[in-house]
């Protein structure tokens, strides 16, 4: 049996597309998802995040970002991420549109209200018997540095 993996957490952005680039290199059958409305990352401020919609491609994220103010995202790192992203996939995928993807064998979330989400989207769906879903409290892993796996 070939397994097939899913990587989730709320923006498709940094947790998961670490582990989406990693299991890639690894040769891996992997995806990797966002459960959130809309993809958020950090801006000036707390009250001023960048807001984009899901299959934005992290290529157009990267030159508004870099256009706004590029010392900013590169110093917290936002750039460097969606650079990264970019050379794993085009765009950021929400997990509650994913039917077309198939199911999956193994689903990892990062975040407990990731895990909830997945949990009652699949409970909809009755896809019970092909899902194991295993939270991952990386709730502490919110920055690019943070988020790098040990392996």
């Amino acid at each position: 049996m070939k397994f097939r993996y899913a990587m989730v957490c709320s923006s498709n952005q940094n947790r998961s597309m670490e582990a989406h680039s990693l299991l890639k290199r690894h040769g891996f059958d992997v995806s990797s998802y966002g459960t959130g409305s809309h993809v958020k990352l950090p801006g000036p401020s707390l009250r001023e995040p960048n807001v984009y919609d899901f299959g934005t491609p992290y290529k157009q994220m990267f030159d508004d970002l870099r256009r706004k103010d590029p010392e900013l995202y590169k110093r917290n790192g936002i750039l460097p991420m969606l650079k990264r992203n970019s050379g794993v996939k085009l765009a950021p995928q929400r997990w509650q549109d994913n039917a077309a993807d198939g199911s999956f064998t193994v689903v990892l979330t990062f975040e407990e209200k990731v895990f909830d989400m997945v949990l009652e989207e699949e409970h909809g769906k009755n896809r019970w018997t092909k899902l194991f879903a295993i939270p991952i409290d990386h709730d502490k892993l919110t920055n690019l540095k943070k988020s790098v796996l040990p392996i």
